[in-house]
């Protein structure tokens, strides 16, 4: 069956120049960047989809928004609008604006996080994962086993396995559990959705336990299009309603703003309870600014407030959908692996089974994302051992993640179906000559987040 792209409910307004430099220019840029592309310069590359988030362009009602930005110091109105979409859709107690996600989780892994204490979620991404760490915490994953297999059709990929959460509770013990989470949609498992049902069962299991829950927000406009097109009850509700529900089984919930409230910059955290509310403001003015501005300009929170109802906008949501889900079927036209079906922000690969020759020790999402860009510009984002690998804090053995994906992230309203076919003529070509890559190793890699700043040489 022919892949259909829908068409884009928006015209171009303004356009930026790229360019597809030389291959050979290629190959020297990325041997002096040590082979991660997440440090080759921006004007280097020719399609990014190294993230979507920030990476999105706003609107004209946007932009008009940034021209009313309020710079006071303090009790801007920009706050006050921005506190009135919050207030509207998320409905919690409290919230203070941050300057980007992983300051509001940083903010609540200082406030709750303890040494020793266990942070289980269905699948925790890159920075929720490293704030947890550093303040001696240990992610637990316990997503459902159908997120490990790439061609399982499950509808809701992203759930957390109960019986699993269950257990892991009554065996950890709820004092050394101190919030619990899950993140909508799994970024980290192939942006796969989770049900509303799930969503409830999970609120339910901590709180009876006592345990408070907050969700990892980043995607949450696409979840709750998910929901709408795949839960049985929900097909007749906007996805504003959706989001509403959604929340309402919630404590609080970190947010990377930079995605479905389509701004290059900015986060939220909030929560219902007093008390931490009072420690996480202390603990912003401390590391991010007042707690009307969060480290912020006023002119980014107003877009925000502008973004945030753009972002569930259906007629947008179908569209944001239908490019991936485009892309992915040219993807597999092509007879290339991905994870199925498609999630909402991107295209995860698997790169495992398209080099099963490299081995997890030599990093065959690198040696994917190398290629890519070698062959067409293209940038993407390892999601593998390169970012998920680490020495379990027992025994001091390597844990590896069950897949090595390589992420096609779309920044929204950014690239047209000509790129999307571009992608894909070059993943193609790739997987033509799949056998002849060969691994990497690291020659240089920090303790957290080793894949911003790694190098690595080809072996």
């Amino acid at each position: 069956m022919t892949a259909l792209y829908p068409p884009e409910p928006f015209r171009i307004k303004v356009v930026e120049p790229i360019q597809l430099i030389p291959p050979e220019a290629r190959r020297e840029a990325l041997r002096a960047v040590g082979y991660n592309v997440f440090t080759l310069k921006a004007e280097d590359i020719f399609i990014d989809l190294l993230t979507d988030s920030g990476t999105g362009a706003m609107s004209q009602h946007q932009w008009a928004a940034i021209m009313e930005g309020d710079e006071s110091y303090a009790g801007a109105r920009s706050f006050f609008r921005l506190k009135e979409a919050v207030d509207d859709i998320f409905g919690f107690k409290h919230f203070v604006p941050t300057h980007q996600g992983r300051a509001a989780e940083n903010i609540l892994s200082a406030v709750l996080v303890k040494p020793g204490n266990y942070i289980p979620s269905n699948m925790h991404f890159d920075t929720t994962d490293a704030n947890i760490r550093a303040r001696g915490g240990r992610p637990t994953n316990l997503v459902i086993e159908e997120a490990f297999n790439p061609q399982s059709q499950h509808p809701f990929k992203g759930n957390m396995d109960i019986a699993k959460l269950r257990a892991f509770i009554e065996r950890t013990g709820v004092a050394n559990i101190p919030l619990g989470m899950i993140t909508v949609t799994n970024n980290a498992g192939g942006g796969q959705p989770i049900s509303m049902e799930n969503i409830r069962a999970v609120a339910e299991t901590y709180h009876s336990f006592g345990i408070p829950f907050y969700i990892d927000a980043a995607r949450y406009a696409e979840n709750c299009y998910f929901i709408k097109l795949r839960e049985p009850g929900y097909e007749h509700k906007a996805p504003i309603e959706i989001a509403r529900e959604m929340f309402s089984y919630a404590d609080g919930f970190c947010m990377s703003a930079k995605k479905d409230a389509i701004v290059n910059i900015g986060g939220l955290l909030a929560t219902n309870n007093d008390e931490v509310a009072q420690a996480i403001r202390n603990e912003l003015i401390l590391r991010e600014g007042f707690p009307t501005y969060g480290g912020l300009a006023g002119r980014d929170l107003d877009a925000m407030a502008t973004g945030l109802y753009e972002g569930l906008d259906e007629s947008y949501l179908a569209y944001r959908l239908g490019q991936t889900s485009y892309l992915a079927a040219k993807l597999k036209e092509y007879g290339i692996p991905i994870i199925e079906p498609p999630g909402g922000h991107a295209i995860y690969m698997d790169a495992g089974r398209m080099l099963p020759h490299i081995p997890h020790a030599e990093l065959p999402g690198i040696a994917l994302a190398t290629e890519l860009y070698l062959t067409g510009g293209i940038r993407a984002s390892e999601i593998g051992t390169v970012m998920f690998a680490y020495p379990d804090p027992d025994s001091g053995e390597m844990i590896y993640p069950q897949l090595e994906l390589v992420r096609l992230a779309l920044p929204r309203r950014t690239y047209t179906q000509s790129h999307m076919d571009y992608i894909a003529r070059v993943v193609a070509d790739i997987a033509q000559r799949a056998s002849t890559l060969k691994g990497y190793k690291f020659t240089y890699a920090p303790k957290l987040l080793r894949h911003f700043t790694a190098k690595f040489e080809p072996l």
